[in-house]
Formats: C-alpha cells, structure tokens, sequence
C-alpha cells in the first residue's frame, strides 16, 4: 500500500522529513477494523512525534491521527461494525497512523461518521471532538444545560482545532458565557462565528483583557496552547475553587500559586484510554457517535479551514510547516491519493 513515512528527525521544510513510501498491507486483530482511508487531517500531535520520536532502524514510522474510511474488513471479534460502514476516529498513537491508504483500528474508538458530512469534512473532527468533549466534561466536569447558573468559561487559543468545537460544545450543550482567545483579526472573526459570547487578544495580559470586558474573574479555563506563558494571567483570571485544565506540553508549571484559591489543575490527553486500554475505553465510540449526530442535527460543524490536496508526502510537509508557523486556524486535511 502507499502511506507516508520519515526515517529521521528533520525540520518540516527538510524534503526527507515526510516521504512517500510503500508499506505491506497491516492485518486486523482481533477487534480491529480494516479501514480503506479516504481522508485524514493533520494535527499538532503529528509535528511533534515527527520532531521527537526515533523510528526503528530502517522502518519508516507513519503519522497521521484523524482518518475518514470505509470499513473493508473486520477482526473475529468485531462487534460495532461491518464491511461497507463509512467511519471516522483519532486511532492510537502507540499504532502505525492513518496516512497510509490502509489502516487497522481498535473498534472501540471508532465511531460512525456524519451522513450529512463529505470524507474531508469528518476527518477534521475526531482528535478535536474527542480532546475538546473529555476536556470539558469529563475533566473540567461541566454540568450539561446548568441553566441558571451563569458560569464562564475561558477558552485559551479558541481558534485552533480543538478551541473550534470546544466553543460549539460549550455553547450547544452548557449554559456557560463562552470567552475565546485570539490574535489576528481573522481568528478573532473564525471565534465569533463558532459562537464564543466575549473574543478577547491573548497576546495582552489575560487578566487585563478580561476587566475591560467586564469579566474579572471566570470559574473555567480551557488553556490549549502556551499554558506555561498565561498560567499566571489565568490563575489571577480564575475565581477562588476555580479549575484550569491543560491540553499542551509546556516544559514546567509552578502550580504553588493555585493553593492559596484552591484552583484545581487537569490535564487531558485523549489517547489516554487506548494507552492504557482502559476499562471505558469503549466511551470514545460513543462519544463520537454523539458527535456524529450533533453535527447531523445541526448543532456542530466541521472546522475544515484549508484543504492541502492529495495524501502525500509534499502535502504533508506543507501542513505540517503551517501547523509550526502558529497560524493554523480550523483544521487542515488531505483527501485520497495519487
């Protein structure tokens, strides 16, 4: 099969950071899919696994967590699925990607893609969704249509993938005043038209922001890019028993300052339960199947922002130097291939 691959830690710009390869056909486990993939998108995980992770000596090591497919054949075990089902999922980082044009996946983590949606469309969905659903229920625990309660949440680089459909969730399926963060004049415009009530400039000091918007203090904080650079804005920002929660990978946190509020921290990583093949893993599938009928009945949209081509290796590269630059916005995707 073709699939796109590196052998070596290299800049983006670097012609053999990404390369086009031809791989063996993978074999489905178990509870694994056979998925033909039709779509991906590219992701900030993707850049700093190819940046950092060594692959085997002489093995190429394929990226690519956000796959749109068709099931061509299921594992003995299989259960959710059959041959012929058009899904959608962020698969498991500890497993070759899905820039390949074959791909296996635990069932578990997969769910039924949006009728309403192209293959392009879907594959600008799952890491986000999953990332920005867990974030904001199962971590920060927000209380679905907590009516009444007026509660606000911040939303830290509001206009990149999973800010995207955090500001939807937030404001199709909570109560919360939504207040998101950006820099530029199109950001800001892409924020205010997913839904965020207040946009506000994170380059200035947060707190700051914040007061002249009349909002001096907020009960969460959804902080997804540059955690270690806000954290003090976001702890003077957040009211007493407040809680931050954290999708990035900043070098070190002093956390000695949320004491004195009681602000509780959480991180989140949506690879958790297929790391651990944890108990309730099963919840991704569900979870996106919720997702697929949210955007179905019009409560969500996809965050495709730039469609970079074909799968392949030059393509890639191109999506992965936008995603270094700091000026993505939505989601980049790639669909089918030469």
């Amino acid at each position: 099969m073709k699939a796109i691959g590196y052998f070596e830690n290299l800049p983006a710009s670097a012609p053999e950071s990404l390369v086009d390869i031809v791989a063996d056909d993978p074999v489905p486990g178990p509870r694994d899919l056979l998925v033909e993939v039709k779509a991906i998108s590219v992701n900030p995980v993707d850049t700093k696994v190819r940046r950092g992770t060594i692959p085997g000596s002489g093995i190429a090591k394929i990226l690519g967590w956000d796959v749109a497919g068709v099931v061509r054949a299921v594992g003995k075990d299989v259960t959710l699925f059959k041959p012929g089902d058009h899904v959608f999922y962020a698969g498991d980082i500890t497993r070759p990607g899905g820039n390949a044009e074959l791909h296996v996946v635990d069932e578990r983590i997969v769910g039924y893609m949006p009728l309403s949606l192209s293959f392009t469309q879907a594959a600008a969905l799952p890491l986000t969704s999953i990332t920005a659903w867990e974030l904001l229920f199962d971590r920060l625990e927000v209380s679905r249509l907590d009516s009444g309660k007026n509660k606000q949440l911040l939303v830290v680089g509001a206009a990149g993938g999973v800010g995207s459909i955090l500001v939807q969730l937030a404001r199709k399926l909570t109560d919360l005043v939504v207040i998101g963060t950006a820099s530029r004049p199109e950001t800001k415009a892409w924020v205010t038209e997913l839904g965020a009530h207040h946009v506000l400039d994170h380059s200035q000091p947060l707190a700051s922001e914040l007061r002249a918007a009349g909002l001096p203090n907020v009960d969460f904080v959804a902080s997804l890019t540059e955690t270690n650079q806000h954290l003090p804005q976001l702890i003077e920002a957040v009211k007493p028993q407040g809680r931050i929660g954290v999708i990035d990978d900043p070098d070190s946190l002093d956390v000695m300052p949320l004491k004195r509020k009681s602000i509780s921290l959480h991180w989140e990583l949506m690879y958790t339960r297929s790391l651990y093949q944890t108990e309730d893993m099963i919840e991704q599938h569900r979870l996106l199947n919720r997702v697929s009928s949210l955007v179905d009945d019009g409560s969500l949209k996809s965050t495709v922002a730039e469609h970079f081509g074909t799968i392949n290796a030059a393509n890639l590269r191109r999506a992965h130097e936008l995603l270094e630059s700091g000026k993505a916005r939505g989601k980049i995707v790639l669909e089918g291939f030469n």
